[in-house]
This record gives structure tokens, sequence and C-alpha cells, in this order.
């Protein structure tokens, strides 16, 4: 028998060994269990609770997707109050050509339409030329319906004033129907009337405004001073305080805007970033909208803030919305 012919059944009686064996290690090898498979399955992560709010509509929604973390009523309608100036001020940023730095001269009609509604100011003077930038300032945090009427009378077309705000209103319908808000309508530029919108649909508002840089800039600015030519000649100096008593109160939180009427209640549109995570969410008609926004945030983030969270004191010639 030839060198070759012994080789090869050498290699064969080795090979039919291994087979014999193959069975044998298969059956250990299905024995042992997969490396931390049962540590992992005996400590599954139990979610978090819901909290409770005391608002009677409200939404919580991740900054980045979009994604729904909480709802009660959210898609129920009700009226929003000033937080309607969100739109306001989006109209105005996303005009076409918008010069922030245009200068526009106060009207005393401004100053009337605030008598007559009794709405928060932001005390502009009669004769002053305010810029569109700082009317939004205005608009945004002494929840000034005296700088919304500017706006909303510059921004909108028409050969009177009564013609310009109702095109300006008109813009922040379509604009409303531009984002498919279905259930928010507008009938006024600053929520003094019977606007109105759901939860969800507020926060995709918010979450659209706070894509643009001026708007987020503005919502988080606790404090606000600038001059403005007077109509004397001299110099005319504004001081406005954001009525959003989150703001430096909750750590993280970045805005937005606060609103109150009768009809509406206390309401709050709020939105708060903490590492990489963005939270924006509404509570509308609430006895207590900052504490049912902490809870939120609290919520979203995994944290339990709400529990020491103390509101930041307002200066005493804060305007109340």
């Amino acid at each position: 028998m030839t060198a070759r012919v012994l080789t090869f059944r050498a290699a064969a009686i080795a090979g039919g060994a291994l087979l014999a064996l193959s069975p044998l290690t298969a059956q250990a090898a299905q024995a042992a269990p997969a490396p931390h498979t049962a540590s992992l399955a005996q400590t599954p992560r139990t979610p978090a609770p819901a909290p409770t709010v005391a608002a009677k509509g409200a939404a919580l929604v991740d900054g980045a997707t979009g994604k729904a973390l909480f709802g009660k009523e959210a898609d129920t309608a009700r009226p929003m109050a000033s937080t309607a100036k969100i739109m306001a001020a989006s109209v105005v940023l996303e005009a076409d050509g918008v010069d922030l730095e245009k200068r526009v001269p106060v009207k005393q009609e401004y100053r009337d339409y605030v008598t007559r509604h009794s709405s928060s100011t932001a005390d502009l003077q009669t004769g002053d030329k305010l810029t569109v930038r700082q009317l939004l300032y205005a608009t945004l945090l002494p929840s000034g319906a005296d700088a919304a009427y500017a706006l909303a009378d510059t921004f909108g077309t028409g050969a009177t004033e009564a013609e310009r705000t109702a095109s300006f209103i008109a813009q922040m319908n379509a604009k409303a129907a531009e984002l498919r808000l279905k259930h928010t309508t507008f009938d006024s530029f600053d929520g003094a009337g019977t606007d109105s919108s759901t939860p969800a649909e507020l926060a995709r508002l918010a979450r659209h405004a706070m894509k643009n840089e001026t708007f987020r800039t503005i919502v988080k600015t606790k404090q606000y001073k600038g001059e403005a030519p007077a109509a004397n000649g001299r110099t005319r100096y504004y001081t406005w305080n954001n009525t959003n008593q989150l703001l430096g109160s909750y750590n993280g939180v970045i805005g937005i805007k606060t609103g109150t009427t009768t009809p509406a209640g206390d309401c709050l549109v709020f939105a708060a970033t903490r590492g990489d995570k963005t939270l924006i969410g509404t509570v509308l008609n609430s006895k207590d909208r900052y504490a049912d926004a902490a809870k939120l945030l609290d919520y979203g983030f995994g944290t339990t803030t709400a529990k020491t969270m103390k509101l930041r004191a307002l200066p005493t010639n804060t305007q109340q919305d």
C-alpha cells in the first residue's frame, strides 16, 4: 500500500472522529446560556408613571423629532390667549425680505387698543420709532398688545389699519394651514379674540417657531433694555421683562410664551434643553401652569426638579400675562 493511500485513510479516520463528536459539541453549545441574557431579562426598565397635571389640556413632544411624549386632551381645541403671539412673530420673521432694523412709528391707536381691551402692554409711546426687532421683543416678553398691533399694521396689506390688521390675521391663518394645524384658528393678532388651538398643535407651532434663531434668542431673554428715537427728538429708553417665570426657575428652560385671559385661563408654551435633548410642551387652562410644565419636563427628562423648583421672582413693574 502506497504512502498516499495511507495518508488518505488516516485523514478519513480523523474526519470521522470529528463528525462523531460534532453532535455532542452542538448539544453542549445549546445547553450553555448566552452570556448576560438572563441578567438583562431579569431587570427590565420600568417606565416612569405619567404625571398628573392641573391643566385641562396639555402636551409634551420631543423637540428634535416631534414625537408625542405626553398628552391630556391634546387634540381638544381651547382658547390660547397670548400664546397666539407665537404665530404673529412667526409671520413677521418669515415674511419675504423682512428687515428687522426697519423703524416703525408708534401710533396712538396702538395705545388706545390696549386701553380698550385691558391688554398687557409694552407701554410704547406715541411718536417713538422702534425697530421691527424691538417690536418682536416687546410682543413676546411683556406680551405687549400695542407692539403686536404695530407689527400687524406694518406687515399686513391694505389702505386702512383695519384692512392691514385683517390681512395680517389672514396670514396667521394661512401659516396655520401651511403647518397643517387643522384645529388652530386666529381672529386677532394678539390672542384677545376667540383664537383657539389644541395643546398638540400649539406644541407643533412652537417647534416650528423655535427653528428661527431670532425667535429663539428673544424668547429665552429674561429682560431686554433698548432705546428708540422719541417724537420730541430725544431718546426713549425701554425695559421689558419676560412674563415667563419658568425661565431661570427650571434648569434648561429656553422659552417660550405665557398667555392669560378669562376664557383661556392661565396658559404656557415652554421649551427646555438638557444635554442633547430638547422638549417642547403646552399647558392650557391651568391652575398652576409652572408646576404643570415642570412636571412634564421632569417626565421627559427623567428628573425630579419639579419637587424643589422655586419660581423666579419678577420685577414689580412686570406685566401680568
